[in-house]
């Protein structure tokens, strides 16, 4: 069960809220009695997660590659100042 809160008793216990909420109590704010959001444990991602992402991204193809080495490549040979003329 969710354990409902007024804004004004979340602003004024919002330290003891968190505490709560880290410990894996979610908790409705209200303002004038209607939901207005809804607190909860964040989710932590995972590297597995993270791997399973990138896994479902094509790689990016030959053309990309020289076009990010080529735009790298020019950085290297602007001036210090890049709004100065040339």
């Amino acid at each position: 069960m969710m354990r409902t809160l007024s804004a004004t008793a979340a602003s004024r216990n919002f330290s003891r809220l968190l505490d709560a909420v880290e410990a894996g109590e979610s908790v409705t704010v209200t303002r004038g009695n209607r939901p207005v959001a809804e607190l909860r444990p964040a989710r932590r991602a995972t590297g597995r997660e993270l791997r399973a992402a990138l896994a479902a991204i094509p790689p990016p193809d030959r053309r990309f590659c020289d076009q990010i080495a080529q735009a790298v490549g020019g950085l290297s040979q602007q001036n210090a100042d890049p709004w100065a003329d040339d």
